[in-house]
């Protein structure tokens, strides 16, 4: 069964306002039973394509995924990669910046740990918290040691977007392909998880105080990610948003995207050389003795 992911694309230079977006929509799947069904139909191809990525060794994919505190996120990349060779694939968790990490460039950490040709990389957050929980709580740009004509220009955010769409584009150009996703959470639905979380001893590692903290910034976030949709999505890296109240339906949109973009790429395994079969003919008369 083949998901329309058409609609949930934000197209290049479209408005996004999170109020206008659904974060659930009708489910693809019927039953438990079906969805399971369809990931591991999903997952069965991915790991074919990933192999295939790997032996062409021309491109790779980065996948991001940026969201609301307990949108799921750890969750769509565990179920929908479960199939995935570890040795090609990499996931890396971006959280509060190291002093080292301060000391460059906002896109220092993250560009370190780009995928390399024939593999997948995984960020969980990225480069795009910089603008953010730095635009949210902008007096984390005085941590950065930016020089102070940096941090008196008006228009930083749309500097720093025009640094990550040319970052994006420069990486398309050499192949790799950027895939991100938004998962749009509802606050009612973030709510009932923290709940969860709370009442659940098994789950109380997930929350904390400070996740209560940033919920009180609801309103801010939601324009800050409007604004950061609108300007970075484009026909090479576009942006996902993936309605993510109802967790199955959201992993396998996401895992729809990825096959999507796989399938798209002019891929085929290395061509034997003609003058190969003798000498492994002759390797196998030598194992047979």
């Amino acid at each position: 069964m083949k998901i329309p992911t058409k609609e949930f694309r934000v197209r290049e230079g479209e408005k996004v306002c999170l109020k206008e977006r659904p974060t659930r929509v009708k489910p693809v799947y019927e039953s438990e039973d079906h969805y399971k069904e369809l990931l591991a139909g999903h997952i069965k191809e991915l790991s074919k394509r990933q192999d295939l990525l790997y032996a062409h060794n021309r491109y790779s994919l980065l996948l991001i995924f940026q969201a609301m505190d307990a949108a799921g996120k750890d969750g769509a990349i565990k179920h929908v990669m479960s199939g995935v060779n570890p040795q090609g694939c990499q996931v890396f968790n971006f959280k509060q910046p190291s002093s080292t990490e301060l000391a460059h460039d906002f896109l220092w950490r993250t560009t370190r740990a780009l995928p390399e040709r024939g593999h997948i990389g995984i960020f969980n957050r990225s480069y795009y918290e910089e603008v953010l929980v730095v635009r949210v709580h902008p007096e984390l740009l005085q941590k950065e040691n930016l020089p102070s004509e940096c941090l008196e220009e008006k228009d930083i955010w749309k500097q720093r977007y025009r640094s990550i769409n040319d970052l994006e584009k420069h990486l398309h150009r050499n192949g790799t392909r950027v895939i991100k996703f938004f998962l749009h959470l509802s606050k009612a639905e973030q709510r009932r998880r923290f709940l969860r979380r709370i009442e659940d001893p098994s789950h109380n590692w997930k929350f904390s105080k400070f996740d209560l903290a940033e919920r009180s910034y609801w309103k801010e976030y939601q324009g800050a990610y409007g604004e950061c949709l609108t300007a970075t999505s484009t026909r090479h890296a576009p942006w996902y948003i993936v309605p993510a109240d109802d967790k199955p339906n959201a992993r396998l949109i996401i895992s729809q995207v990825l096959l999507k973009t796989l399938n798209e790429l002019k891929m085929e395994f290395p061509k034997s050389d003609e003058s190969r079969p003798k000498p492994l003919q002759a390797l196998k008369r030598e194992l047979s003795r």
